[in-house]
């Protein structure tokens, strides 16, 4: 039987107005009191990859969009990362400084970093997530088992830094109102598609602050190559022979390939992710900062494509548009090499951005790349995208071929732009594991099981 006070139901650091409070109180302490109730699954569970899964699965329940999903992962582990770092101190903190209460639990750190940013994040699904909570809770076997006084420090120190990262992500520029932005009607300029015609979408993640990065503008492509380059010409050819929506020339399994990879990469990396590091029983710490760097790094990739599509696609010289304007004018842009088809509609419904630089090929190179970093190629693991059967991979560089590929298939990207997107994606990944989260002595490498 359960007996725990008022006094004992306040956690150490909350800020949040009262309500909030005692809401949040009363939770813990219902987890609290059954505590250890389940010790094997205490023994087994890995807090960073359950809640991780959490976030999968409310990404999917909230059918959020991919522009907009990096950089919600970024700040869930963001939080989880120095929630917990700031009691192990193994590593540089990404953004929280402070250190732990001494005898913090670790667990419950953790747990109460995701719950906390999670809730705040998607708060339709707070009903959801606070079941996950008590759940995770009640399955934790409290670090020092020193009768919950350490769970209670960690949870307290696991929501503070939870809400310092809330807030120092409140005002990064994603919110903020943007005029509408709609390119511009000069040869190769992109212009609004069809069939909605609408002004370029996610252009907040053109101005959002980084989380690593100097810049937007750090690892900003190269311009794209003109309307008389050759690689344009092969360019033009490929996607509206592969790309078309009927009597495309790709096999069926690439049209289902398109259909498929056009899901969410957050998702698609994530699960990836989840199921090698259970695979190979990696340690919390380890998957500490393997998820951060994912979900950073992806981030970080998605604020500097996106800025380079809105800088590109306002310049009248740069070719940015996409191939269902390109195909259908093709007899304005001066290239004798390409032939225009009036009829021509993409096998995907065109996203409202300009095509230079390609989002989802820079998240898979981004994606691909971290988790290169830690594991051999050959792993296997499922992916899911909602209205299309599940596939399973037995090779990252394969999952990562087939979602850049999807883009040319789908008829809304050209294969030099998937090319350089991801290259984009990979150089991102590679300074943010060369720069951030840095070992603070000896003996911080990463295993590749």
């Amino acid at each position: 039987m359960c007996n725990w006070s008022e006094k004992s139901r306040t956690p150490l650091m909350i800020t949040a107005p009262l309500r909030k409070r005692r809401r949040f109180a009363t939770l813990t302490a219902l987890a609290l009191c059954v505590m250890g109730s389940s010790d094997a699954l205490a023994r087994e569970s890995n807090p960073v990859l359950d809640w991780n899964q959490i976030f999968i699965d409310t990404l999917i329940a909230t059918n959020t969009a991919n522009s907009a999903s990096p950089r919600l992962g970024a700040i869930v582990h963001t939080a989880v990362f120095d929630a917990f770092n700031g009691i192990e101190r193994r590593y540089s903190p990404v953004f929280v400084q402070d250190t732990a209460p001494r005898g913090a639990s670790r667990s419950a750190a953790i747990i109460a970093a995701a719950y906390t940013t999670m809730v705040s994040l998607f708060p339709a699904q707070k009903s959801t997530l606070d079941a996950r909570y008590v759940a995770s809770l009640a399955a934790l076997k409290d670090d020092d088992e020193d009768g919950g006084q350490s769970a209670l420090l960690g949870i307290s120190w696991g929501t503070a830094v939870a809400q310092t990262i809330l807030a120092w992500r409140a005002n990064d520029g994603f919110s903020a109102s943007y005029p509408a932005f709609t390119g511009g009607t000069a040869v190769g300029q992109w212009r609004p598609t069809p069939p909605a015609f609408g002004a370029m979408s996610g252009q907040s993640l053109a101005f959002t602050g980084m989380f690593v990065l100097a810049s937007n503008t750090q690892f900003r492509p190269e311009p794209p190559r003109g309307l008389l380059d050759p690689k344009y010409t092969s360019d033009f050819k490929t996607v509206k022979a592969l790309g078309r929506d009927t009597g495309s020339v790709r096999t069926d399994e690439q049209t289902a390939l398109g259909l498929f990879w056009d899901g969410n990469a957050s998702i698609h990396w994530n699960q990836a992710a989840n199921q090698i590091a259970r695979a190979h029983h990696l340690s919390v710490s380890d998957s500490n900062r393997l998820f951060a760097l994912l979900n950073i790094a992806m981030a970080e990739t998605s604020f500097t494509i996106w800025s380079a599509k809105r800088f590109f696609g306002s310049v009248a010289t740069e070719v940015t548009w996409r191939p269902v304007t390109a195909i259908t004018l093709a007899d304005t842009d001066g290239n004798p090499d390409t032939i225009a088809d009036t009829a021509w509609l993409p096998l995907i419904v065109t996203p409202s951005h300009p095509e230079y630089p390609a989002g989802h090929p820079s998240l898979n190179g981004a994606g691909a790349t971290v988790l290169l970093g830690y594991f051999h190629p050959e792993q296997t693991f499922t992916l899911t995208t909602a209205g299309q059967p599940s596939r399973t991979y037995t090779s990252i560089s394969n999952a990562r071929s087939d979602g850049d590929n999807a883009r040319v298939w789908g008829g809304m990207h050209y294969p030099s732009t998937v090319e350089i997107s991801d290259a984009v994606g990979e150089r991102i990944a590679n300074y943010v594991n060369e720069n951030a989260m840095q070992p603070l002595h000896h003996g911080g490498s990463h295993r590749r099981p």
